[in-house]
């Protein structure tokens, strides 16, 4: 495996700096399952210490729930990483005013920002200043397995709204099969949904009136009723049984088993069902199909309205300057070109996505490029506090413990308490 990924290590990793002399070991914190994209990371390391002797960089792994809920006590400890991932928004913003993030501005500013579009660039910047370097873009749709769908007779391509889905959620219920997995322990797969639904119900006018104060904020009616229609799915019982006790890994694994129908995931579930999966094979491509999040009669928002995020990493303070030299390899614009023709995710440096073989990938890279509202995460965008709420009440209202009327005023209070 290793020598097989030594070939896609881009030149500029090979020959970035030259045989630069270090003492430094530079700590870096992951949250990558997949076995082939860590073999070409290792294999990245490996030249990087070659043509730098004297650093050491070290990889080390956190499950995804996991590192969002130790990251901030080991930013303020002395074991805090160099360079760890990111997705962003407000928790990012958290991190640098709180001063946990080594500033890069004068090495990013130049031929390494020129490598990105401006607005992912911006992901990374506070007051001005920049702290890290973006990577990837995501969206989040439903994954469907096209046999299972055939079973119950849905069409997937006529899930265009709301109503359809409830519908084909019935179907496939009356066919005996679990129309839906849900990492529900994790709480943020199933922010997927009030998110989603607030977008398709208020639109970005909607959130940018919360976020600026305006009106009733997050407790306004575009986010009642994004209640509403999360519970009217909820009624319908669509998750697999216990699915409140399933980490996403989990019910990653179940959809790779072909045990439900459907997902609402990220572009990332494509491998992560595979890895989780019994047999480690998961769904074919043959097998696996994805529709946009549909829309909602009445509601404001756009059906090109996306969901999803703009990733990297964030350098951490105190990191040495070779953490920010292993930085600018990870995310060039060739590592990025690699790594998109082999599948591992969708790039964000401007012309990385051209050898991008993978229909999915590619279908998505096209959505987030046609797309004139690209809602960042709720649980990222709006900071680790106010995320975590969100979080929590689209979890009880997926419990059935709390009104959509109660969880929009929860979400409310929290913005106003951590922003007043």
């Amino acid at each position: 495996m290793r020598s097989q990924f030594l070939a896609l290590i881009p030149a500029a990793a090979m020959t970035f700096g030259g045989a630069m002399a270090y003492a430094e070991t530079v700590n870096w914190l992951h949250i990558e399952q997949n076995p082939d994209v860590l073999a070409y990371y290792e294999e990245m390391v490996n030249q990087f210490e070659a043509d730098h002797p004297g650093v050491t960089v070290e990889m080390s792994y956190l499950e995804n729930q996991s590192f969002k809920q130790k990251l901030t006590t080991m930013l303020q400890s002395d074991a805090r990483p160099h360079i760890f991932y990111s997705w962003g928004g407000g928790v990012f913003d958290a991190q640098a005013e709180a001063g946990f993030l080594r500033e890069i501005t004068d090495a990013v500013e130049g031929d390494w920002a020129k490598q990105y579009p401006q607005s992912a660039v911006d992901a990374f910047t506070n007051d001005g200043k920049i702290y890290g370097s973006p990577m990837l873009t995501s969206q989040v749709v439903f994954w469907y397995n096209k046999d299972l769908m055939a079973e119950a007779g849905v069409d997937p391509d006529s899930i265009e709204t709301w109503d359809e889905l409830l519908a084909a959620v019935q179907q496939l219920k009356d066919a005996g099969i679990v129309p839906l997995a849900a990492g529900g322990a994790d709480k943020w797969p199933l922010h997927f949904y009030w998110t989603h639904l607030a977008i398709r119900v208020g639109g970005q006018e909607a959130f940018d009136a919360a976020i600026n104060s305006e009106g009733d904020g997050f407790a306004a009616e575009a986010f009642v009723e994004a209640g509403r229609k999360f519970q009217e799915l909820v009624e319908l019982e669509p998750f697999q049984e216990g699915f409140l006790a399933s980490t996403n890994e989990e019910a990653s694994g179940m959809f790779g088993n072909g045990e439900t129908a459907m997902y609402l995931n990220g572009n990332w579930l494509y491998n992560i069902q595979r890895v989780m999966s019994a047999d480690g094979e998961g769904l074919s491509d043959d097998q696996l199909g994805f529709f946009t999040f549909p829309m909602v009669e009445g509601g404001a928002g756009q059906p090109t309205d996306t969901l999803g995020g703009i990733n990297g990493w964030l350098v951490g303070n105190g990191a040495p300057d070779a953490a920010v030299d292993f930085l600018r390899v990870l995310t060039s614009k060739e590592t990025q070109t690699e790594m998109a023709a082999h599948d591992f995710y969708i790039p964000v440096a401007e012309g990385a996505s051209a050898n991008m073989k993978n229909p999915f990938f590619k279908q998505i890279a096209e959505n987030i490029a046609a797309s004139d509202y690209h809602q960042i995460f709720y649980d990222q965008k709006l900071g680790p506090a106010v995320g975590l709420v969100v979080n929590d009440v689209s979890a009880d209202i997926a419990a059935g413990v709390m009104s959509p009327e109660d969880a929009a005023r929860t979400v409310q209070e929290a913005w106003e308490f951590e922003n007043f």
